[in-house]
């Protein structure tokens, strides 16, 4: 019997760890990536696995649902994770990356993989043949020929939100006198640089923010902007204190003197050599002149050299609940399966959760068997087969990884945080027995066969 053709299309995170996912199982596979032929309105380079919107992969506190899904992934064997942790530059809590390192050293990993072929061409249809398979994970900018196919294989358009990406400025210019170190709570090393408004500054900044020029964007609705990238001159229009609530939120982030901020802008370093410094939160639509005049009322950044300014961009992605499968097929065409956040999940975490989840499941269906069902005390199962089918709202909306999404506990627990951890311990437990049943072929055949995913009929 020949083996099967998987041609995976985008060379992001979710397509870059499902193609080594299914190498790992001995299957070989096609890995296309149009860029640099053609590219996208937000990256800046040809790179596999280059970082978009931030540096950062967010928090590893295993009290956190970030942190959480990165413990599954790891007992899941992925791939992408190491490889972010050995390009790590210093970011409190979180998990943040040197982006070009990061990009380098995926390609490298792809590269050294005998079984995964990366051919650089836009694929604008999905051409069907005996024996071939697809993977999807052509993410939020997928091209225009190719969500038209998407589209007339489903039958209905595909669904879209707005994302905004944040500037970037170089350390050495900024005035680092009047910047101060610490990281939030005092949460590992004090690696984030940040500058404190009094009341007075901040509220000229402000209103300098609301007044500034926007870039317009096609179609652009309000209401389709998603919850965790809203622009800042967004957030600062909702209310006169909404900053100090949100992105420049001074709780926990003292003065060296003891006293607490009116508001805090928050920087955070983006490559190994901690030449580059990211705006925590700071994704804009402004006009880019604008950008620089109101960002450099900013207390340290009167002569900020910006290498890389902010913009807003559309995110394609599939009505999931209506149009895929549990095991990530197309509905009508269950050779064409799609992973990462054209599925509707948003992060960069999430989006190689993704790859993982389609990945195992395309490799038990060429297997002939199918997998037992994720559990929803898990993070991945709760989001990746509990959110993404569950059909009771009309429209999907993008989601992150959250605690919310988890069931309660069968005893409770007092404590936010302690609350937090009995969640953490029982879906690490029970992904342990989820593991088994993948492991004992048989049994995972007989629990597939006894229990229904949601949404199927």
């Amino acid at each position: 019997m020949a083996a099967p053709e998987i041609r995976i299309v985008g060379g992001g995170l979710a397509g870059c760890e499902a193609a080594l996912q299914l190498a790992r199982r001995g299957r070989s596979s096609t890995l296309y990536e149009m860029r640099p032929t053609v590219p996208t309105p937000a990256h800046r380079s040809g790179c596999l696995a280059e970082l978009v919107c931030s540096n950062s992969l967010k928090s590893a506190d295993p009290a956190t649902a970030s942190g959480l899904l990165k413990e599954e992934l790891d007992r899941l064997g992925c791939e992408l994770l190491p490889i972010a942790r050995a390009c790590a530059v210093p970011a409190g809590a979180a998990l943040a990356v040197d982006r070009e390192r990061f990009a380098a050293a995926v390609e490298a990993r792809i590269a050294a993989e005998p079984l995964i072929t990366v051919r650089r061409e836009e694929v604008g249809r999905l051409e069907a043949a005996p024996g071939r398979w697809w993977i999807l994970a052509s993410g939020p900018l997928t091209s225009p020929a190719l969500q038209d196919q998407i589209g007339a294989l489903t039958g209905q358009g595909g669904l879209h939100f707005f994302d905004a990406i944040a500037p970037t400025v170089t350390r050495d210019s900024l005035d680092l006198g009047r910047l101060y170190r610490a990281s939030r709570y005092a949460k590992g090393e004090a690696d984030y640089l940040n500058a404190a408004l009094d009341e007075g500054e901040y509220r000229a900044f402000r209103e300098a923010l609301v007044a500034a020029e926007r870039i317009p964007v096609k179609d652009f609705d309000r209401a389709d902007l998603f919850e965790g990238c809203q622009p800042i001159e967004e957030i600062a229009e909702s209310g006169p204190q909404s900053l100090c609530f949100g992105p420049l939120r001074p709780v926990g982030l003292n003065l060296p003197d003891g006293r607490r901020a009116h508001a805090v802008v928050q920087l955070r370093q983006e490559n190994a050599a901690g030449t580059l410094w990211g705006l925590v939160g700071f994704q804009t639509r402004l006009r880019w002149g604008d950008q620089e005049r109101v960002f450099r009322m900013i207390p340290g950044l009167e002569r900020a050299e910006f290498v890389r300014l902010g913009q807003m961009h559309r995110n394609f992605y599939v009505d999931s609940p209506r149009v895929l499968r549990p095991d990530f097929a197309l509905r009508a065409e269950p050779a064409v399966r799609l992973a990462g956040q054209i599925t509707g999940v948003e992060g960069y975490v999430e989006s190689i959760a993704g790859g993982l989840v389609t990945a195992w499941h395309l490799d038990a269906a060429l297997a002939g068997r199918r997998l037992p069902p994720w559990p929803y005390t898990t993070i991945i199962g709760a989001l990746h087969h509990g959110f993404l089918f569950d059909d009771t709202a009309p429209r999907l909306a993008p989601m992150n990884a959250n605690f919310g999404l988890l069931p309660e506990l069968d005893q409770p627990v007092k404590g936010k945080r302690e609350r937090k951890l009995a969640q953490r311990e029982r879906a690490l437990a029970d992904l342990e027995f989820f593991l088994r049943l993948v492991a004992e072929d048989a049994g995972a055949v007989s629990a597939a066969a006894e229990t229904e995913y949601p949404g199927e009929e």
